[in-house]
């Protein structure tokens, strides 16, 4: 048997404080006392560093003073107090029991365990070691703050619980926050509090967590569980599903794991599928399958933003160009830093010469991707819309832009006899006014298509300032010379000081 006495002596490099060699035999009454001695001087030793906050320290002699005198139940305490302090509330716990083992009438030993308990988040345990305090001195309030946190702490849990139940994940997890605050190593607590976390999309913090858990308890169902949530909703669905497993495999009863381990499965499941469709060209069964793929789970944003880009795709390849917009938007209303929908959705818009929105689309995209490709892109959709914005002389004769020479004139022909000002003289001043702007807009467009330099830079985009095209056509003027060209001779148009024998034409419909 090896028990120590003072003494100093240095050894290997080592300072031996205490160390004397006893030989192997029952040891005397005096050898007794010699160690009990000795313990004590441990455990004095040790309540001083307790007090001067040197925990470590105090740690180690009160376990000197244990191995010295195993079945002394206060060396326990002062060791389970000690490791409260330290953070380590499960060897607290240990040590607590243990000395009530030793002794079931030591007080100290039920008010530590009751102290543990509650720092463990233990209702029923701290209940129960409050009581035999209780029943061993009913006079004790050695535990009335314990009594106080412990009706704070059921009254947290509870109201954790119903919001939990509500799905009101924000004011469980401020419930969590201060059922944590009385019971910090709780490892129920804390997570249901990652546990919403993840539900809020704080990934980072609930994974840390969870994590955190793993390292000290790694066949901890629920902690995996919670990890898996981080990783399935953190757009990583494969680990998710791989966690949700494994919790299942620890815990065959773990109702949450199994269903998001189901939810998890389809969705992998109808996402592959749904690709192989597009890839295959079975566009009208990729969409059913994409469309299925969003019922699965819609708080799934990371995932859910990628199937409605996809759907997207597929409607475009089917012409549904305004779905195809609707799913883009989607996608990017679940996440705003998607380029490739935000891209998408500016190539449909542009499709669909809606250019002023293809211009805000490129716009933004350009903010995060300063790519030539983007930047050629958005100069070409303000080109369209600078186009858009003049006068569609196309429109306004009703013909194509393949129209020949002789098509365009005889729109011009129709449309002018329709809206000339004469055939409008009994209408009212308002439809007077209407029919005179169409038949000036019949004869700017006539002016610029007829011409055909004028209608080549018409179609390449130019301005109409650019071409020295004015706006202020006189719109008699084209009338008369397209439908009375023998009166137009050298001097240009009749009236224009070229003199014409019809300057005060007017043409009259019968």
């Amino acid at each position: 048997m090896v028990w120590y006495a003072p003494c100093s002596r240095k050894q290997t490099g080592l300072l031996f404080r205490h160390c004397v060699v006893v030989p192997h035999h029952s040891p005397t009454m005096e050898e007794v006392v010699a160690i009990g001695s000795l313990a004590e001087e441990k455990k004095n030793s040790g309540n001083e560093e307790y007090k001067s906050k040197r925990y470590e320290a105090a740690l180690r002699l009160y376990s000197e003073a244990i191995h010295l005198s195993p079945e002394t139940p206060a060396y326990y305490g002062n060791r389970s107090a000690c490791y409260m302090m330290l953070g380590d509330y499960r060897s607290a716990l240990n040590d607590a029991n243990t000395a009530i083992k030793k002794d079931d009438k030591f007080e100290k030993g039920y008010i530590r365990k009751a102290k543990c308990s509650l720092m463990l988040g233990d209702v029923i345990g701290t209940e129960q070691a409050i009581q035999n305090c209780l029943n061993l001195n009913a006079a004790s309030t050695a535990l009335r703050d314990e009594i106080v946190n412990l009706k704070q702490l059921r009254d947290f849990n509870e109201k954790a619980a119903n919001s939990y139940d509500k799905k009101d994940y924000r004011t469980c997890l401020y419930h969590c926050d201060n059922a944590i605050k009385i019971a910090p190593g709780s490892i129920q607590n804390k997570l249901l509090k990652a546990e919403c976390l993840a539900m809020l999309e704080r990934f980072d913090e609930a994974s840390n967590i969870a994590i955190s858990i793993m390292q000290s308890h790694s066949t901890n169902a629920d902690a995996i569980y919670v990890r898996g949530l981080t990783l399935y909703y953190g757009d990583n669905l494969d680990k998710g599903l791989l966690h949700f497993e494994r919790a299942v495999m620890l815990d065959p009863d773990h109702k949450k794991a199994k269903a998001m381990r189901q939810k998890a499965k389809q969705l992998k499941e109808k996402k592959e599928t749904g690709n192989e469709q597009f890839k295959s060209g079975n566009y009208r069964q990729a969409l059913v399958t994409y469309s299925e793929a969003l019922e699965v789970d819609s708080q799934n944003k990371d995932i859910c933003s990628k199937l409605y880009y996809n759907r997207a795709l597929v409607n475009s390849k089917l012409d549904n160009l305004r779905e195809a917009i609707s799913d883009c938007t989607s996608a990017l209303s679940l996440n705003e830093r998607y380029m490739k929908p935000l891209l998408q959705r500016a190539k449909l818009y542009y499709k669909m010469e809606n250019f002023e929105e293809a211009v805000k689309d490129y716009e933004k995209a350009l903010k995060t991707d300063r790519s030539p490709e983007v930047k050629n892109l958005l100069k070409d959709a303000k080109f369209q819309l600078k186009k858009s914005k003049r006068k569609d002389y196309y429109k306004i004769l009703g013909v194509t832009k393949q129209a020949t020479e002789d098509e365009i004139k005889k729109a011009y022909r129709k449309r002018a006899l329709v809206h000339h000002p004469d055939r409008h003289t009994n209408s009212t001043d308002e439809e007077k006014k209407e029919q005179e702007r169409k038949f000036k807009e019949l004869g700017e467009a006539y002016a610029v298509l007829s011409d055909p330099l004028k209608k080549s830079g018409y179609d390449s985009g130019q301005d109409l300032m650019e071409m020295n095209h004015s706006a202020d056509v006189d719109p008699q003027q084209i009338y008369r010379q397209f439908f009375f060209p023998s009166d137009f001779g050298f001097g240009g148009f009749p009236g224009g000081g070229g003199g014409g024998n019809n300057a005060n034409f007017s043409f009259h419909f019968g």
